[in-house]
C-alpha cells in the first residue's frame, strides 16, 4: 500500500507495522492510553460506566454516517468571497481520487489538533455535570473507537485480504463506496447498520457505477455552490 504496486499476501503483522508509521494512530492511541490509565487510577466504578460505552458503540455507526455524508462529502460552497471548504472535506476528496495512498486514509493530523482537544473539553464538561470517572470512561471509549475506525479504514484500503465474515462485509461495502458508487455504503466499521436505516444500503446489482466515485462532485468549478451573502 505504500507504493502504487499492490503488495500481494500482506500479513496482519505487516499491515500493523505500516499502520503505526502514521501520526493519527499515535495521536489517538496516546489519548486512549492516558485516558485509560487515568480512568483506572480514579476508580469509582458504577453501572453507568458500562451503560455509557454500550450507548456510544450503538450510536457510533450513525455518528460515522453523519460525519461521512455531511462533512467528508461536503460540496465546496462560497458565500460572497468566502470559500467554505473544510480540511476534512478537501482531504477526503483526495482520498477518493487516490484510495490506495496510505497517507490519505487516516484522519488528517492537523484536524486532530482540534478534534482531540474538543473531546477533552467535552469530557471536562461531563465531569462537571456527572463525575470524573464517567467523563474518563467517555474519553477512553471515544479514543478507543477512533483507533478501531482508523484500523478498519486502513485495513480495507491495504492489500490485506479479509479472513473473517464481519470483516469481509466491511471490506466489500467500503470498496463498493470507493469503486462502485460514492452515494452509498457510508459506514466503515460496520456493515448494513446506519446505511440500512438511512436508505444507503442498496443491492449493488441495482446501482450503476458512478463516474465521480474517484472525482467527488465532478472536480470542476461548477462543483462549488455559490450561496448569496445575507442582506
Amino acid at each position: 500500500m505504500t507504493t502504487a504496486t499492490a503488495r500481494k499476501g500482506l500479513t496482519l503483522g505487516q499491515a500493523g507495522r505500516e499502520f503505526w508509521k502514521h501520526p493519527s494512530p499515535w495521536m489517538i492511541g496516546t489519548t486512549f492510553f492516558v485516558a485509560l490509565v487515568a480512568r483506572v487510577v480514579v476508580g469509582d466504578w458504577q453501572w453507568t460506566d458500562a451503560l455509557l460505552p454500550a450507548l456510544m458503540v450503538a450510536a457510533f455507526p450513525f455518528y460515522e454516517w453523519v460525519i461521512h455524508v455531511v462533512i467528508l462529502h461536503w460540496r465546496p460552497r462560497s458565500i460572497g468571497r468566502l470559500k467554505i471548504d473544510p480540511l476534512l472535506s478537501r482531504k477526503h476528496r483526495e482520498h477518493h481520487a487516490d484510495p490506495r495512498n496510505a497517507a490519505l486514509v487516516f484522519i488528517p493530523w492537523k484536524a486532530l489538533l482540534w478534534i482531540l482537544p474538543s473531546s477533552l473539553v467535552f469530557a471536562i464538561a461531563l465531569a462537571e455535570l456527572t463525575r470524573p470517572g464517567l467523563a474518563l470512561t467517555y474519553l477512553t471509549c471515544y479514543a478507543g473507537m477512533g483507533i478501531v475506525y482508523e484500523w478498519c479504514h486502513y485495513l480495507v484500503h491495504s492489500d490485506y485480504k479479509p479472513k473473517t465474515r464481519p470483516y469481509r462485509a466491511i471490506y466489500r461495502d467500503h470498496r463498493l463506496h470507493h469503486y462502485k458508487n460514492e452515494h452509498y455504503w457510508f459506514t466503515v466499521t460496520t456493515s448494513g447498520t446506519a446505511d440500512r436505516v438511512f436508505g444507503t444500503y442498496p443491492n449493488p446489482a441495482d446501482v450503476s457505477t458512478s463516474p465521480t466515485a474517484k472525482n467527488l462532485h465532478g472536480g470542476s468549478p461548477d462543483a462549488m455552490e455559490s450561496v448569496p451573502a445575507a442582506g
